[in-house]
């Protein structure tokens, strides 16, 4: 029997989590009922399944991790999603943090770098049922014009500043979250658009792999 399967053995572990993520600051209902209503043992490598609702980061292969379960949160309850929502995000991953964004959003348009990690990415998100995303393999710091413009973007990689392309690719009231810095120093930004007004602020310090593409490294 698969992950999937051995759901109910991990459930109290997952509402563990959920209760030291409302202890740590995220007050959004949705949110939290996104953590609940998501397996991350299904998008975590066999090997280190164990530590699935543990807030840690965990290994992938190919030098890419999954985030800590804290950070995914952060960046959940500050992209303020209402049910709605275009999303895209760059740095599928594990599919994880997609699962969560497909619980809280309209429709999310994600895009993975390296082709191996976007198969389990996307193996992951189909074993959970989970139709509304649209996934490929490409240069996530060019977004996704074809598709543009989008409600919220998420950036799961570090990159030496603003993606312009990525800004190009807001809604008039888009928030972006996007890490800026290099390997050593990075801080997570918020981006807005309003009109043609354009406002960026640190909100948090941040670790994340190197955003690979024309406009990160």
């Amino acid at each position: 029997m698969g992950a999937v399967g051995h759901e109910s053995a991990y459930r109290r572990s997952r509402r563990r989590l959920i209760e030291m993520l409302r202890n740590g600051g995220v007050t959004d209902l949705a949110v939290l009922y996104a953590f609940d209503a998501v397996p991350r043992h299904v998008f975590v490598p066999e090997a280190v399944r164990h530590r699935a609702y543990e807030d840690v980061a965990l290994p992938l292969g190919h030098g890419q991790t999954i985030s800590r379960p804290g950070v995914h949160a952060l960046h959940l309850q500050l992209a303020e999603l209402g049910g709605t929502e275009r999303v895209l995000e760059i740095g599928t991953g594990s599919g994880f943090q997609t699962a969560l964004l497909a619980h809280l959003a309209g429709h999310v348009y994600t895009i993975e770098v390296v082709p191996e990690i976007a198969a389990l990415g996307r193996g992951a998100i189909e074993r959970c049922g989970i139709e509304n995303v649209t996934l490929r393999v490409g240069d996530g710091s060019l977004g996704w014009p074809d598709e543009a413009p989008f409600d919220r973007i998420l950036v799961g990689a570090a990159a030496p500043q603003v993606p312009e392309a990525l800004v190009d690719q807001m809604t008039d009231g888009g928030r972006m979250l996007v890490p800026v810095g290099d390997a050593s120093t990075q801080q997570l930004t918020l981006v807005t658009r309003r009109g043609e007004e354009i406002e960026a602020r640190v909100v948090d310090e941040a670790r994340f792999v190197p955003l690979v593409g024309e406009e990160g490294w």
